[in-house]
């Protein structure tokens, strides 16, 4: 290593070649799509020719991988790895993580905690059922905002434009059935993404009063009590909102 590739800004050295070549990632995080070599290097300031040593790297890694047609640049297995590790160790989800276990007993069905990532709502933690009738989930599973109990829990939560970036192509929810998961405070969903799966999602927010989490039972269609008043939503609702008073929440009023 020479001397001129540490870094001499103020405060602790470091090395100046990965700061620049970050710049790479960062670009990509902040379009949130694959991206053109011109492009990708205009956006991290720097010359394609530059930038094409650093990607060849990241690449073996896996911090990036290229697409074999359109030859564009996007994030790869190890940074969606990495990212999802940080999304596990998000305190509110060490904090639920004890309360599924407890909820896939009680309620006999997988439960499941899903965060919004950076490709919409993504399952971090699952507890399976103690059943031998369940619905297997894994993590990393990105849900679709439209046809999920969690995705539709959080597009009636976030703000209509973040909700629409994680859409890819599925049409927004209706107003309507928004409205109606906000009035309940749970949403629900039936034969949505997989037919003859059914899924009650319940929300925890924070001090601020940011849904941060949604809690998440799934299970066979046949088997599943989707009612609000049922057997299986009162309890899913109830460790919701104790968990988001742990988390500094005041319900309205």
């Amino acid at each position: 290593m020479s001397e001129s590739d540490l870094s001499t800004s103020s405060g602790p050295r470091g090395i100046q070649s990965i700061e620049v070549g970050g710049q790479l990632l960062l670009a990509l995080v902040h379009e949130g799509r694959p991206m053109p070599l011109k492009e990708l290097a205009l956006a991290a300031g720097m010359p394609p020719a530059k930038a094409h040593p650093y990607l060849v790297s990241f690449i073996k890694l896996g911090l990036v991988e290229q697409e074999g047609v359109s030859g564009r640049y996007g994030l790869g297995p190890l940074a969606l790895q990495l990212g999802l590790i940080s999304l596990q160790q998000y305190e509110p989800v060490r904090l639920a993580t004890p309360v599924i276990e407890e909820l896939a007993l009680q309620l006999g069905h997988t439960v499941a905690i899903a965060v919004w990532g950076n490709r919409g709502p993504t399952i971090v933690r699952v507890a399976e059922a103690p059943s031998p009738v369940h619905i297997s989930m894994r993590h990393g599973t990105v849900m679709s905002p439209s046809g999920t109990a969690s995705g539709r829990l959080f597009a009636a939560h976030l703000p209509k434009a973040l909700v629409k970036a994680a859409l890819h192509g599925e049409a927004m929810p209706a107003v309507e059935l928004l409205e109606e998961v906000r009035r309940h405070g749970m949403a629900t969903s039936k034969d949505g993404v997989v037919h003859g799966v059914s899924a009650l999602a319940a929300p925890v927010f924070d001090d601020s009063g940011r849904l941060v989490l949604s809690l998440t039972a799934i299970g066979p269609s046949g088997s599943f009590d989707l009612r609000l008043g049922g057997s299986l939503a009162p309890a899913l609702r109830a460790a919701g909102e104790q968990l988001s008073r742990q988390l500094g929440w005041k319900p309205a009023g």
